[in-house]
């Protein structure tokens, strides 16, 4: 073999491996763009931050860009969110998804895990609120409902489990011009201040019971 051939099989090995690991890394650059979700599980809590006309009060009262809150239960193979978005009903979580802000969003799910007796449970809680109008006074009663109430109270009545810390209206942080201005038009001058209120963003920080599983 001459030199000239040695020469030619180094630069086509050389050449090989640059275009093997170029290859490589392009791979594992183009997979983590994607952001793989896990699995999800009946029961995963999400929440996201909606675009509704109250989302940017809330996010002022609660500190917090959590707006709104589902329970993902499948019908078939598709995942659908359970939610208080107008009345009470499904709507896949792709549909979710899109309809929140630059379509982030957040999954979270109980440590000890469910059960499929446990899903079963807080599916029949569930239907006891189907079809009920959303609560735009925030009350803490049955016959009208807002996302986080909802979450709330299912997994609560259903299985025993507080997802997250009950608070007053009087709470919140009230003291922004859209905060008061909701306030108002809501209540007038009756404002209930120690009406109990769970809120997304009090779910979203529970870590005693639940754990974060994504979050785009």
């Amino acid at each position: 073999m001459g030199g000239h051939d040695v020469i030619k099989i180094f630069k086509k090995t050389v050449l090989g491996s640059v275009l093997f690991f170029a290859a490589s890394a392009s791979f594992v650059a183009s997979a983590t763009s994607r952001n793989v979700q896990p699995k999800f599980q009946e029961g995963d809590i999400v929440l996201q931050t909606s675009q509704s006309s109250q989302s940017q009060a809330i996010q002022l009262a609660t500190h917090s860009k959590w707006t709104h809150v589902g329970i993902i239960f499948f019908k078939g193979t598709t995942p659908y969110v359970y939610e208080a978005h107008g009345p009470v009903g499904y709507r896949t979580l792709s549909a979710f998804v899109s309809s929140g802000l630059s379509g982030k969003y957040l999954v979270r799910r109980l440590k000890t895990g469910l059960s499929a007796n446990d899903v079963q449970r807080l599916l029949q809680e569930g239907q006891k609120y189907a079809g009920k109008s959303y609560d735009l006074y925030f009350e803490w009663s049955d016959d009208r409902i807002y996302c986080s109430e909802l979450v709330w109270k299912m997994f609560n009545n259903a299985l025993g489990v507080s997802v997250g810390a009950l608070q007053k209206l009087g709470d919140f942080d009230l003291s922004s011009p859209e905060v008061k201005k909701i306030i108002a038009e809501r209540y007038g001058s009756n404002v209930p201040y120690n009406e109990v209120v769970i809120s997304p963003e009090a779910i979203a920080a529970d870590s005693l019971v639940l754990t974060s599983v994504y979050q785009n």
